[in-house]
């Protein structure tokens, strides 16, 4: 059986309900903190988080 860990969150760096396996890539996930109610994009491969901040929103008025 693979290693199974949490993916730990790139800002306050607690756990997230999340969880990978070793062998796992993610591009453009979502992930959602639910300690510092932040979502942010990521890329993950071998383990490793590359955070993809999203685009500027626009004002609307």
């Amino acid at each position: 059986m693979s290693n199974q860990s949490w993916v730990l969150c790139p800002i306050c760096n607690n756990k997230t309900r999340t969880k990978v396996r070793e062998d796992t890539e993610l591009i453009n996930f979502p992930l959602f903190c639910p300690k510092c109610k932040h979502e942010i994009l990521i890329n993950m491969k071998h383990g490793n988080i590359i955070i993809r901040e999203p685009d500027a929103k626009t004002q609307s008025r």
